[in-house]
């Protein structure tokens, strides 16, 4: 079941800290208990979705760091004319927009479309876009051609659901989705967990350290996953 939900973009918060994570760099903190994942649409499950703390996580001086997050819907990313800003209003939609430096200039709005996140990545310009309303959930990942101040954009890999959180790894890219996780190596992907128990428990952030110690955080707890293996470890919060 897909939640009625505005899929925002993650925005970690300094005052509300929660863990630097200390003695290892993957040490996990007592706050967090490793639990069995629940099965989607249970009582546990159920209980997970309805909590109000959702947590990120990050590398922080090589550590994993843990945070109680907030959201915003807008992602940004200057380019040396002006700013590209996507707006992510879930089921009411959003905009990817270049926003001149010149200020005598009007905006370009370039695509309709829920933007999840803007990034450079070997001197080019990607997107994410994604959605999850209702019965439908999808999103694909975007190459942005600029000239001057004309955009085109192509269309380069796309998700059966919405993309949620991402992270850039090595020379890859690591992308959870509503209820899936891809790696996507030379914009061909590969399904590394399927239907996992995060389905509307929205992941928000990747950390990734190597291949066996790949933090997200989503509502309710973090997991650990092993992408050589594909196991996952839950560890939930305790409210």
């Amino acid at each position: 079941m897909i939640f009625k939900r505005i899929i925002l973009v993650l925005i970690l918060l300094p005052s509300l800290t929660l863990i630097s994570c200390g003695q290892t760099p993957f040490s996990i903190p007592g706050e967090f208990i490793k639990t069995s994942p629940p099965k989607v649409g249970s009582d546990e499950w159920y209980v997970l979705n309805g909590s109000q703390n959702e947590f990120g996580v990050s590398i922080v001086n090589g550590k994993l760091d843990i945070k109680k997050v907030n959201e915003v819907n807008k992602s940004v990313l200057k380019i040396p004319s002006g700013t590209l800003i996507g707006v992510n209003r879930g089921e009411w939609g959003g905009q990817l927009t270049f926003k001149p430096s010149d200020t005598t200039k009007k905006n370009i709005d370039i695509k309709e479309g829920n933007i999840k996140f803007i990034f450079k990545l070997e001197n080019k310009i990607y997107f994410i876009e994604g959605l999850a309303h209702m019965s439908y959930s999808g999103g694909a990942l975007f190459e942005l051609h600029t000239t001057g101040e004309k955009f085109t954009f192509t269309q380069l890999v796309k998700f059966e659901d919405a993309p949620e959180a991402f992270t850039i790894y090595k020379d890859k890219l690591l992308i959870a989705t509503h209820k899936n996780f891809y790696i996507v190596k030379d914009f061909k992907k590969e399904l590394v967990f399927k239907e996992a128990f995060w389905s509307s428990l929205y992941p928000n952030s990747i950390a990734a350290f190597d291949d066996k110690n790949v933090f997200m955080g989503i509502r309710s707890g973090i997991i650990k996953l092993d992408l050589t293996d594909k196991s996952l470890i839950f560890y939930k919060y305790k409210e």
